[in-house]
């Protein structure tokens, strides 16, 4: 038996391969919407894949199921768990608890693991080659390393009302009834590492094991002692602010994503014409420098995406494709940053990049405004803009400031004045950059802090007491 890990560092997302060697067959669990590395590495093995499926319907990247399949042919399995409201738009095979997909030698059990969301599955992997029950789990948004998928996502992110706290005992029974009486020797495979925002504590191990998890776990006490209460206000305390795009992607996944099939080639745009369409706001340029770099100039109107390490995740907070239609222009050198920059950003459903363009050279440019910290008690400003998270503000911030998290703030426009300036900071400047350069594309008046927290607090440690 072959099991893989593919790993996105960008939303801290894994998806999994597992083959049987023997028949020649593969299938990919929870797979992301660029879909080159499952052909790539199916195909370096020998294998075809012959069934995708996912654990849920994500809210934090677009799934690339219904995508791989169309290019390879591949059955589709998902959730018919959960109720009418949690039930897939497209067509597929149904799996419920105690369902079986069997690949080649390998048995793959179905399980309902309820909590995270209503129709949310793990999956149990027996290597029939070897064994005759299982050795490994796939969790999903489950169990994680050290942590559980959060419950609340429903209500931040899917329009629910108060639905963490059933969700929260849904976990518990989850937790109680179907991961607790697994062998310690069982592995477990989780669909998020460390930085993902759907745990609000997750370790950065590939994997672990369900008897490390019963033992060392936080939630492992609880659970033992049969304290549903006390497991759910611990469990719910601390949560992560959700990203607003994820309850786009709740809805995207669960209707079915577009299939983009094979993409064009990248189309390079020359200084003249591309300064003609950015004159006319007829395209919009994704600057993927570091923000000290934008700060000496940019594109007049383009949004800073840092990439492409980190583009999906950044792109979702400057680029809602819901209301925004422009087609992106990368400026880059090098056509190949320009193509993962859109790959990351396929992750997230954003399909509208359509070229590169080398330079600033010829273009209309801009130098964002920037105020340092020096200058900001006698700056005149209409709010002053924390755009890091709750628990970041809680932690410390600048007296006066309000807090609305950077991955919100394009979806909560009416919190933020049109009269006056807005003065935004985060922790050290590049969140800040991204979502200030997005709120300026929407008319509002934005001024950066130099250096942000980090640099506001060094300063502020200089000034003499008094």
């Amino acid at each position: 038996m072959l099991l893989e890990r593919l790993y996105d560092e960008d939303l801290a997302q894994a998806s999994y391969v597992i083959g049987c060697q023997a028949s020649g067959e593969a299938i990919v669990v929870d797979p992301r919407r660029d879909i080159a590395p499952y052909l790539e590495l199916t195909a370096r093995h020998g294998l075809r894949i012959v069934a995708v499926t996912e654990t849920h319907i994500h809210a934090d990247y677009l799934s690339g199921t219904r995508e791989l399949a169309a290019a390879t042919g591949a059955t589709v399995h998902v959730s018919g768990e959960g109720g009418q409201d949690w039930q897939y738009g497209f067509e597929a095979e149904r799996l419920h608890d105690g369902d079986e997909i069997r690949i080649g030698n390998i048995r793959i059990q179905t399980r309902h693991t309820p909590g995270h969301t209503p129709e949310h599955l793990m999956f149990l992997v027996t290597d029939g080659a070897t064994a005759d029950s299982p050795g490994y789990a796939l969790t999903g948004d489950f169990v994680f390393i050290g942590d559980l998928g959060r419950p609340d996502l429903l209500d931040e992110a899917a329009g629910g009302v108060d639905t963490r706290f059933e969700g929260a005992k849904q976990l518990f029974r989850s937790l109680r009834e179907v991961f607790w009486p697994l062998p310690d020797h069982v592995m477990v495979y989780p669909a998020h590492g460390a930085g993902s925002a759907c745990g609000k504590a997750l370790g950065a191990l590939p994997a672990t094991t369900v008897g490390y998890e019963r033992r060392f776990a936080w939630w492992a006490p609880f659970v033992e002692q049969d304290d549903e209460q006390g497991f759910v206000d611990s469990l719910l305390d601390g949560q992560p602010d959700a990203h607003a795009y994820f309850a786009r992607m709740k809805v995207e996944n669960r209707e079915g994503p577009q299939v983009v099939g094979e993409l064009p080639a990248l189309r390079r745009f020359d200084a003249a014409e591309l300064a003609r369409l950015v004159e006319a706001d007829d395209v919009i340029v994704v600057d993927p420098r570091p923000h000290t770099e934008v700060h000496r100039g940019t594109v007049r109107g383009a949004l800073n995406i840092p990439g492409p390490a980190k583009a999906a995740g950044f792109g979702a907070w400057a680029y809602d494709p819901q209301r925004e239609t422009r087609p992106l222009v990368v400026l880059t050198d090098d056509v190949e940053v320009a193509s993962q920059m859109r790959d990351h950003l396929l992750r997230v459903g954003i399909d509208q990049v359509v070229g590169w363009t080398e330079s600033l050279e010829g273009l209309p440019t801009v130098v964002p405004a920037v105020l340092s910290p020096a200058e900001l008690d006698g700056f005149e400003h209409a709010l002053l803009l924390d755009v890091r998270s709750r628990s970041e503000h809680a932690a410390g911030h600048i007296p006066g400031s309000e807090q609305l998290s950077a991955g919100r703030a394009l979806w909560d426009l009416d919190r933020l004045p049109r009269e006056g300036t807005v003065v935004t900071y985060c922790q050290s400047g590049v969140r800040n950059s991204v979502i200030a350069n997005a709120l300026r594309r929407e008319g509002i008046d934005v001024v950066e802090l130099d250096g942000s927290y980090a640099g506001w607090s060094a300063w502020s440690q200089q000034q003499p007491t008094t």
